[in-house]
């Protein structure tokens, strides 16, 4: 129709000037638009591709998992969330926190079988898929607004920290065993000594390659050049002879559709995890959408994207791959490169699909010293220093929260480390619903209207006049901490006050326990020959009173449809 009318801008689109949600999944891709869309979609689509699949890789060495998995990771999913996402940009890949996250929770129930090890991480996937489908049922997308970015951040540097430690066996040519932080960092300090040389010039050599491509030619993906030019190296020095640790053997194929079979005892484990890998990689996946979605100019569906993630990562784990969401550097080179729709995604499908079908042969000489150093370079760029400053400056209980959740994950694992983080969101969440701020208003000289006094230090009450603001609903959990700062304050006005006024604006909701604080608040203050007064929402209080049975005049002497009028009306008196 002529009123839906449309243009892209970089990427996405603008209804009358207005971000809205652009068709998606099999209408947008019916509806597309081959002459202007396709080459674009084509260049965008190769370079993902070549960005995608070293980073696979890696993160399959990260996850436990030989490459071959990592690449199958990078095929169904691109293809389901095609299908099912709401934003035309986002890529879905594997990315270094799930990774993680899932070794975390299969290592303990594979017991060092690598066949039930694979079994146990595509499980772990389908069960994540079908726990997003199910939150989407019952509309939770939500819930990623749980974990507020002070704790999202520390939870991401915890992770950068362990894949960090993590590493430095593989470029320093030497194995670590211990899993725990302070003995992961005692024997990697013990075995500095055997650091094999041929693997530490291969992981110098890497470091360089890395650091000059992203200097000089910036247009090749970085950890593509690092993993072809060292297995070049390798290939050509024979290092493997000398001791080089190499990637196994990368069997050519698409892989068998099959649904993962595991142990009755470890589902209840899975289920756990799976929940806490749903919250993680939806929230981070959300967050990669809703920055890329704000630069292009369109919106995405939350709940919607909670269904494509559960098809990307149910399709993933049908393929024999592991969990995916939405990934930041694959999605930055499609926006980068000019991805106008999500059949870049599956441009770069079809690509790492011809991969594996034909160009195996070359990844058996690439060295697990070079996917080291992708890993380190993924895991310090995971870390934020900038909003650690930022959040000291603003906030720094809120710094502090990001701080202990760093220090959770380190010590404790990712997985106790999404518990903690889970937590203090919750906690944080209380606190600042159950002790609200609570402001008294005054005037202040030379401006219109009414001004806080803590953070207008000019501003002055009025003589014989409280004006009391509560900025939270007044509900169960709140009501007796209303009170107290309500007495509080009454006291704190003197022998003068006459008229104690509540600024009902922020009170978006009252139930029976706010209603008996109320009246119990009207009797005190009437004790010392004071109004209780009821300024803005008029219409919501009475409906809202009269909804559970009680009377305006019960709960207060007067009431204003607005705090000016309340004002007025006590100067006049």
């Amino acid at each position: 129709m002529e009123w839906q009318q449309h243009h892209h801008v970089n990427g996405g689109c603008l209804l009358y000037g207005q971000p809205y949600v652009l068709d998606a999944g099999v209408s947008g891709i019916a509806q597309y638009r081959f002459g202007s869309d396709f080459n674009s979609d084509l260049f965008a689509g190769l370079s993902v591709a070549a960005v995608a699949l070293p980073v696979s890789i890696a993160y399959a060495e990260l996850a436990g998992l030989s490459p071959a998995v990592g690449l199958y990771a990078s095929i169904g999913p691109l293809l389901a969330y095609a299908l099912f996402g709401t934003s035309p940009q986002l890529m879905v890949n594997p990315d270094a926190a799930s990774c993680a996250i899932l070794a975390a929770a299969v290592t303990p129930l594979a017991g060092g079988d690598p066949s039930l090890y694979l079994s146990l991480a595509t499980a772990l996937t389908l069960f994540t898929g079908i726990l997003c489908m199910l939150a989407s049922v019952f509309r939770l997308g939500v819930l990623a607004n749980f974990l507020s970015r002070p704790i999202l951040v520390g939870f991401l540097n915890g992770i950068a920290l362990s894949i960090f430690l993590g590493q430095i066996g593989k470029v320093l040519g030497f194995q670590v065993t211990a899993s725990k932080i302070v003995p992961k960092l005692l024997e990697i300090i013990s075995k500095l000594p055997s650091t094999q040389m041929p693997t530490l010039l291969v992981t110098l050599f890497s470091i360089a390659v890395l650091l000059l491509v992203r200097k000089f030619i910036t247009k090749v993906p970085a950890a593509l050049a690092v993993l072809v030019l060292s297995a070049v190296v390798v290939k050509l020095f024979d290092l493997q002879s000398l001791g080089v640790a190499v990637l196994a053997p990368v069997p050519a194929g698409l892989p068998a559709l099959a649904l993962p079979i595991v142990p009755l005892d470890t589902v209840p484990q899975l289920l756990g995890s799976g929940a806490g890998l749903a919250l993680v990689l939806f929230t981070s996946g959300t967050i990669t959408s809703r920055s890329f979605a704000s630069r292009g100019g369109y919106e995405v569906d939350v709940d919607r994207e909670l269904v494509a993630y559960g098809a990307a990562n149910i399709a993933s784990s049908l393929a024999q791959g592991f969990v995916v969401t939405g990934a930041d550097s694959r999605t930055a080179m499609a926006v980068t490169a000019g991805a106008k729709t999500q059949v870049t995604g599956l441009v770069a499908a079809a690509v790492i699909a011809l991969v594996l079908l034909f160009f195996t042969g070359p990844l058996q000489f690439v060295p697990l010293a070079a996917l080291g150093v992708v890993l380190i370079s993924a895991a310090l760029s995971l870390l934020d220093f900038s909003s650690l400053r930022l959040l000291w400056r603003m906030d720094r209980r809120e710094c502090g929260l990001s701080l202990v959740t760093t220090a959770g994950v380190v010590a404790l694992g990712s997985i106790n480390g999404i518990l903690i983080a889970v937590a203090l969101a919750i906690v944080r969440f209380v606190k600042h619903t159950a002790r609200p701020s609570v402001e008294l208003l005054g005037k202040e000289k030379g401006l219109p209207g009414l001004h806080s006094i803590d953070r207008h230090t000019s501003a002055k009450a009025i003589p014989g006049l409280v004006l009391f603001r509560f900025n939270a609903p007044l509900v169960f959990f709140n009501a007796e901490h209303f009170k107290q700062c309500a007495l509080k304050a009454a006291r704190a006005s003197g022998e003068d006050l006459r008229w104690f006024v509540i600024d009902t604006i922020p009170i978006s909701d009252i139930d029976i326990n706010g209603v008996t604080v109320l009246k119990d608040l009207k009797q005190k203050l009437a004790g010392q020959n004071v109004k209780l007064v009821l300024a803005g929402r008029q219409s919501e209080i009475e409906t809202g009173l009269r909804q559970i049975g009680e009377q305006v005049e019960n709960v207060s002497e007067l009431t204003f449809p607005t705090l000016r009028q309340a004002v007025n009306a006590f100067s006049t008196r």
